[in-house]
């Protein structure tokens, strides 16, 4: 057997309110679509087909580097017309399984059994029955209780209408049976559209076999059409990832107040992650660490028994064993921090490496530094490192202490052991083990203000 999956991603969805096309709105940091062709994939089909909106290549264009067979459809004439355009893409004896791209969390277990239980030239279903069907397609019976027919919620007479079983629309069935029902598709319906759900009846028709079977849990056929429902899925979709790491030996304060966004976070046994701690794109902690309320980190990777406290932003950086971060840190722009080394309150750090053991605790700014170890840089202290037109880089060696209310116009090296003086301004190289001090001398002048 040979499997292929179309997934169907032309809709406009007007019910969204947004200029961004429905399937690429983010669930978890990935595009609805995204997560259909991740679940596609793992069926390790032949090929997946993504059908899209001819007018309107974004979606196309936003996932470009996913590996399926983009393919257009110039006409939105419903769900049947749709899966025809994959048709030249499909041979006879392939297995068709048809997905869609606002249905993102559809599983692989589903799935599979979904595949393996269609039978040989028949058709197969996934169904649900709900309390309250409104709008869906209503799956009718037989006396014997076999699938006759799908009607659609608009064609439904009233006696149909109290039918509690629907369709999800995720079908699978055989290529060369698509290739000699759909175009005898008709739109003799209230939405003139031509309804892959009519296949049913043309393989009923055949004295063909149609089995229907449910999903293993109401959340993963839930399909997004408007914020709300995207909302719901967004915090179900958190808790299984909570779930996941929590059974895996990561203490989570509050499952409600966790966000993972993006394919690839990971994180060891024995961490600690406190509440409203977003972590997004390429994420890993190390084990021992702890994450404090309200952080969000992006692109991180963070080793063992690293403290990172409240409320601090860090992108694109690695933090070593050890490391102490925060509170109300920003630290972004390929930064590096190393072993055992503080980063502490209202520090901004860009494109800055620091040390083994250095410290800079209070209100500063590092940008484009390669600072060493056990280097202190005092509260208050700035590199200027911006000339208006080019960015200047500064270098501090092991064993160089900053003093308070510094500034450090780059290019400029602190050589080892060298102590600038508190409320200095340096604008040239200090050499090893100086002291340097660039502050006026202290005058007072007695009964000035009474004069």
């Amino acid at each position: 057997m040979t499997l292929k999956v179309i997934i169907l991603a032309a809709g406009k969805g007007s019910r969204m309110l947004a200029d961004l096309p429905k399937v690429l709105h983010p669930l978890g940091g990935i595009p609805l679509l995204g997560h259909v062709i991740d679940t596609a994939q793992e069926l390790n089909p032949e090929a997946v087909c993504v059908i899209y909106n001819h007018e309107n290549t974004r979606v196309k264009d936003a996932l470009a580097s996913e590996e399926v067979t983009w393919v257009p459809q110039k006409e939105v004439l419903g769900t049947g017309h749709a899966v025809s355009q994959a048709l030249p893409h499909i041979n006879d004896d392939d297995q068709v399984l048809v997905l869609y791209g606002d249905v993102p969390l559809i599983t692989e277990g589903t799935l599979s059994y979904l595949v393996n239980t269609t039978p040989k030239e028949g058709i197969g279903l996934l169904v649900a029955n709900v309390a309250d069907p409104s709008g869906l397609g209503r799956i009718c019976r037989d006396e014997q209780n076999n699938i006759q027919r799908i009607v659609e919620h608009k064609d439904a007479t009233p006696s149909e209408l109290r039918i509690k079983e629907t369709n999800t629309g995720i079908v699978s069935t055989w290529g060369g049976l698509l290739k000699r029902w759909l175009p005898s598709l008709t739109n003799d319906n209230q939405q003139k559209e031509y309804y892959l759900t009519d296949i049913v009846r043309l393989a009923v028709s055949e004295s063909r076999s149609v089995v229907g079977i449910e999903a293993f849990s109401a959340h993963e056929i839930q399909g997004v059409n408007n914020r709300w429902q995207l909302a719901q899925l967004e915090r179900y979709y958190q808790q299984i990832k909570a779930k996941q790491f929590s059974l895996a030996g990561v203490a989570i304060k509050d499952f409600a107040r966790f966000d993972v966004r993006g394919r690839d976070v990971t994180i060891d046994p024995d961490v600690v992650i406190d509440v409203n701690v977003i972590l997004s794109g390429h994420v890993h902690l190390g084990e021992g660490s702890y994450v404090g309320p309200g952080c969000c980190l992006e692109n991180v990777t963070v080793g063992k028994n690293v403290t990172i406290d409240a409320y601090s932003a860090i992108k694109n950086t690695v933090i070593e064993d050890g490391a102490h971060i925060g509170p109300f840190t920003h630290i972004h722009d390929d930064c590096h921090i190393g072993k055992k080394a503080q980063v502490g309150n209202f520090v901004e750090m860009k494109q800055t490496s620091v040390g083994e053991e250095s410290k800079a605790k209070h209100l500063t700014y590092l940008g484009n530094a390669t600072i060493g170890k056990s280097v202190n840089v005092g509260a208050g202290t700035i590199i200027c490192n911006y000339d208006g037109k080019q960015k200047w880089e500064t270098i501090i060696k092991d064993g160089a202490f900053i003093g308070s209310n510094t500034a450090l116009i780059a290019p400029i090296t602190i050589n080892e052991k060298a102590i600038v003086g508190a409320g200095s301004t340096i604008s040239s190289d200090v050499p090893a083990s100086a002291l340097v001090v660039t502050r006026a001398k202290e005058r007072v002048v007695k009964d000035w203000v009474k004069e």
